[in-house]
């Protein structure tokens, strides 16, 4: 089957999906929620917030996933001297041209990996504002497009260790999913230690058989072709009252945004045309609201102090709702 000619089916969407977790899994061992989460928002147009520990594989995962799907890709290691002009680009003076002329910075790629994020300060950190809700970069007055398609993962380190700056809601309200890298299995970990063993060593991927799933024209397509994906009016209802009781419940002081429903709409449309349905289940939406929701919500310092965290409180909000018959 050529994918690249006519109009893509459902169907390939699934079949392009799976083809890539197998791809991507020849390197990445285990973190199928992490995996399956990178894919869903490249689909679905959207960005990710992976926080976890150094040294869990997040900058291996984009890497493999680059060559995977046969992206541009460009990493950005942010550190506490990290410009704002050193992301985005800046305007040099060119003596022959007698003119000025815009040198692109590192976000002009498909897939940018921003990696340890919460290191730089805030006024670096909100240079991604503009790249990541309006996919453009604008300098010295002039409004720069960025190719498509455009993927942000940003890793940040757990907030409690040291060296971090927190992210400004503002910024984190853009990512569509926020991800939690945790340590591996015993047999994950002996699995990651059976790759060295081999003589494969996952820095050089090389010693991989990895295969090219899909082009960045396939990317485009697979984003056009979810948008087949039926939506019925109980599912629309449903993401509201979620959001709707997540404001107003007790030990939360800050609820979702409404861009919390938008993503929650596009994300279940992408994950059900993953899963091979061209119809939205309300168990797409409760699979998919821990990584919609965990960083939209602030709980109260008491509830903290208590040990409640956002995935615990998203779950009671996900049992006191009802879900809508399938």
């Amino acid at each position: 089957m050529d994918l690249n000619k006519g109009d893509m089916q459902l169907s390939d969407v699934k079949l392009m999906f799976d083809n890539a977790i197998e791809q991507i899994g020849k390197v990445v061992v285990g973190q199928l929620e992490l995996v399956e989460g990178v894919l869903i928002a490249l689909f679905a147009e959207g960005s990710v917030l992976i926080e976890g520990p150094p040294g869990l594989g997040k900058t291996l995962l984009v890497n493999v996933l680059s060559r995977t799907v046969s992206c541009e890709f460009r990493r950005v290691q942010f550190t506490p001297d990290l410009m704002p002009s050193d992301l985005t680009g800046h305007s040099i003076y060119d003596m022959k041209q007698q003119a000025f002329s815009f040198n692109k910075g590192p976000v002009f790629t498909n897939i940018l990996l921003a990696d340890e994020i919460n290191r730089s300060p805030p006024k670096t950190q909100a240079a991604l504002l503009e790249v990541m809700q309006e996919q453009q970069v604008s300098v010295d007055g002039h409004t720069h497009r960025l190719d498509r398609p455009f993927l942000v993962i940003a890793t940040q380190n757990p907030i409690e260790h040291e060296g971090t700056y927190p992210l400004p809601e503002a910024q984190v309200d853009r990512f569509m999913f926020k991800l939690l890298v945790d340590y591996p299995s015993h047999a994950d970990e002996v699995g990651i230690l059976e790759h060295y063993a081999s003589g494969r060593d996952p820095r050089r991927l090389s010693d991989f058989d990895l295969n090219t799933v899909m082009q960045s024209t396939d990317v485009l397509r697979i984003q056009q072709t979810v948008r087949q994906v039926i939506v019925e009016p109980k599912i629309l209802k449903y993401i509201v009252d979620l959001l709707t009781a997540s404001r107003s419940w007790g030990s939360i002081t800050i609820g979702p945004s409404p861009r919390a429903g938008v993503n929650l709409l596009l994300a279940g449309r992408t994950l059900a045309a993953c899963r091979g349905r061209d119809f939205v289940t309300p168990d797409d939406i409760k699979e998919l609201a821990p990584w919609v929701l965990r960083h939209r919500l602030r709980l109260r310092p008491e509830a903290e102090i208590e040990g409640s965290t956002p995935d615990e409180t998203i779950r009671a909000i996900l049992e006191s709702v009802e879900a809508p018959k399938s």
